[in-house]
C-alpha cells in the first residue's frame, strides 16, 4: 500500500546533526526515515534545497478562548503560529471565561479549541486560593501542568496564589506527577513601588519598568524553589527575564530541586531602550530588561541553565494598549508567529548556535520537560509535527504578514 505522504530530499534537523533524508508518512506519524525511499504514496513533498525541523511546541500562550476571543482565539492565533511554523501549543489558563480552575471549565476550553484550533494542543490548569481541592479533577481531565501567579495575574478571576495556596497546590501536583508553573514576581514589592510611583504622579515608561525590578523576580523564584522542595514537586518558572533569575533557578537545580526555567523572544532581542521607542507593543510582566541581561539570558541558553524559549505570546484589542498611564496598558506582547523566524536570525545565524539547538530550545526540550513522548522531535513513530525552512531566503517582517487578530508586533520592521 502506498504511504499517505513522502517529503523527499530534505536537509532534515535531528538531535545529533543534520542529515539529508526522506520522510515516509502515514495516519499523522513518522514511520520511516532513510536517505532514499522507493515506495510509492498518495502525496510527494520534494523538499531540495529546503531544512525540515520538528514544528515549533510553545509551552507557554494566552488565546484566550473562550470568552475573550476579541482579545485572540483559537482561530486567529494557531493559525498564526502554524503561519510561524508552530505544531503544537500549551494555552494558559487565565485568560479563558471562565478561566480553566476546574472540570467544567476545562472542558468548555477544550470543546472551544477543538473547534477552531488548527494545530494540536494541551491546556494548562489553574492554581490559584479556592480551587485546590479541584486539582485532582483537572488532573483527570489531563492538563499538562498548573499554572499559579506570585502576583497579580491582571485578571479579576483569576488571583495570585499565597505562599499556602502554592504548597497545597504542589503537593497535590506531586502527587499527580504534574509540574507546577509559576509567574515569579514579589507581589508587595511590584504593588508597592507601582503605587509609589503613581502617586507621586510619575506613570511613563521608565516608572513601570522600575516598579517591577530584578528583586521582585529573584525572591519570587527562590521562594518558589523552596516551596516545590518542601511538596517534592516538579517547578517550571515561565518567562525569566533577568541573569539573576536564571542563576537562581540553576543553584537550586545544583541541590537537587526538580526545577526548570524558559525565557521568551521579546527577552533575548529587545531591551529597555527598546520598551522607550517601541512603547505599549512591547509592554510586558516580567519587564523587558537591560542588554547586559539580553546577553546573559543567551549564555543561560547556551550553558543549558535557560531548558527553552516560548512565546508567553499575550495579546489583547488595541483599545487596551492605549493610555497617557503605561500603568494602565495591557501588559502582554504578540509573538507566537515569530519564534522560529527570530530565533534563526538572531540564534543560529548571528550567534552561531547550531540548527539542532535550535530545534531543541523550541520543541524538544519543552516536549521533554513535560513529557510529551510523541512530539518535539524527527524520529520514527512520533508525531509528523514538521516545518520546512527555506535558510537562503530572508525578509523583513510587515504588518500585513501577520495573521494576529490585531495586527500588532514589537518585532516589525526585523529581518526572519
Amino acid at each position: 500500500m502506498p504511504h499517505d505522504l513522502i517529503i523527499r530530499n530534505a536537509m532534515v534537523v535531528r538531535s545529533r546533526g543534520v542529515v539529508r533524508a526522506e520522510l515516509a508518512i502515514d495516519d499523522g506519524r513518522i514511520e520511516e526515515i532513510a536517505p532514499e525511499i522507493a515506495d510509492s504514496a498518495r502525496e510527494q513533498v520534494d523538499a531540495q534545497g529546503l531544512h525540515m525541523f520538528p514544528g515549533v511546541l510553545d509551552a507557554h500562550v494566552h488565546f484566550n478562548d473562550p470568552g475573550r476571543t476579541d482579545w485572540e482565539g483559537a482561530a486567529t492565533g494557531s493559525a498564526a503560529f502554524a503561519v510561524g511554523g508552530g505544531t503544537c501549543y500549551f494555552d494558559m489558563p487565565l485568560n479563558a471565561s471562565p478561566p480553566t480552575l476546574d472540570r467544567a471549565s476545562f472542558e468548555l476550553k477544550r470543546a472551544a479549541l477543538e473547534r477552531s484550533s488548527l494545530v494540536d494542543f494541551a491546556l494548562w490548569g489553574g492554581l490559584v486560593p479556592g480551587n485546590v481541592d479541584r486539582l485532582d479533577e483537572l488532573a483527570d481531565c489531563g492538563v499538562i501542568g498548573f499554572k499559579a501567579f506570585m502576583c497579580s495575574s491582571g485578571i479579576d478571576d483569576f488571583t495570585a496564589a499565597d505562599d499556602y495556596t502554592l504548597l497545597q497546590g504542589m503537593r497535590i501536583a506531586a502527587a499527580r506527577k504534574l509540574p507546577v508553573a509559576v509567574h515569579a514576581e514579589n507581589h508587595a514589592i511590584c504593588a508597592g513601588l507601582a503605587q509609589a510611583a503613581i502617586q507621586a504622579g510619575r506613570h511613563g515608561v521608565r516608572d513601570y519598568l522600575h516598579s517591577r525590578p530584578i528583586l521582585a523576580e529573584v525572591e519570587a523564584i527562590s521562594r518558589a524553589t523552596n516551596l516545590a522542595a518542601e511538596a517534592g514537586c516538579s517547578l517550571h518558572i515561565v518567562h525569566v527575564s533577568s541573569g539573576s533569575g536564571v542563576a537562581v533557578v540553576a543553584e537550586a537545580r545544583s541541590r537537587g530541586i526538580d526545577v526548570t526555567c524558559e525565557t521568551c523572544p521579546h527577552y533575548l532581542l529587545l531591551t529597555d531602550e527598546d520598551v522607550e521607542r517601541l512603547g505599549a507593543v512591547a509592554k510586558c510582566s516580567p519587564p523587558i530588561r537591560t542588554s547586559a541581561d539580553r546577553e546573559a539570558l543567551w549564555e543561560g541558553l547556551e550553558r543549558g541553565d535557560v531548558a527553552f524559549v516560548a512565546s508567553d505570546h499575550s495579546p489583547s484589542p488595541e483599545s487596551m494598549k492605549r493610555s497617557s498611564n503605561f500603568f494602565d496598558i495591557w501588559g502582554g506582547i504578540a509573538g507566537c508567529q515569530t519564534t522560529l523566524g527570530l530565533l534563526l536570525h538572531e540564534g543560529y545565524e548571528r550567534r552561531s548556535f547550531a540548527l539542532n539547538e535550535v530545534a531543541a530550545i523550541l520543541a524538544t526540550a519543552p516536549a521533554d520537560r513535560f513529557n510529551v513522548t510523541r512530539k518535539g522531535r524527527i524520529e520514527v513513530g512520533v508525531d509528523a509535527d514538521l516545518v520546512l525552512v527555506d535558510l537562503r531566503k530572508s525578509a523583513v517582517l510587515e504588518r500585513e504578514d501577520l495573521r494576529y487578530r490585531h495586527r500588532v508586533s514589537p518585532y516589525l520592521g526585523r529581518t526572519l
